[in-house]
């Protein structure tokens, strides 16, 4: 008595790795035009400096990667949390309510980060926030 063979299904897979290549070129195509921006050249402008009586400003500093750094507190030169920064700054406004604070971002920081300090700033119940810059 023969026995009988089984059909063993196989999949195609080069159906599937036509259809990725092509969908390979084509995101290798778009993906720089996607990225591509519209260059701006910022206006350097000599800025005010604060009047020396004014008391001692409250900064808080944006690193290249995104992360937040307060002159105020332990140690100065460790990142903080968005909740650290929201807690120091509110205590400090009701202690001196005429505080001045200053975003101090560094020029290669996202805009992202800078725009989300200055969000945990008014949070914390700041009205004027001022940004740091250095003369051209």
């Amino acid at each position: 008595m023969a026995k009988k063979r089984r059909a063993v299904s196989e999949i195609n897979v080069v159906p599937y790795i036509d259809v990725m290549l092509v969908l390979l070129i084509i995101f290798m195509i778009t993906a720089p035009i996607v990225q591509q921006g519209v260059e701006i050249e910022l206006p350097q402008a000599a800025a005010n400096s604060l009047p020396p009586e004014q008391q001692e400003p409250v900064i808080l500093a944006v690193g290249k990667t995104g992360e937040y750094y307060l002159n105020i507190g332990d140690n100065p030169k460790e990142p903080v949390s968005d909740e650290t920064i929201i807690k120091v700054i509110s205590l400090v406004l009701k202690q001196k309510p005429q505080t001045p604070v200053l975003v101090r971002g560094d020029k290669d920081a996202d805009y992202g980060s800078v725009t989300t300090a200055m969000v945990l700033l008014q949070s914390a119940g700041v009205e004027k926030v001022g940004l740091m810059t250095e003369q051209p």
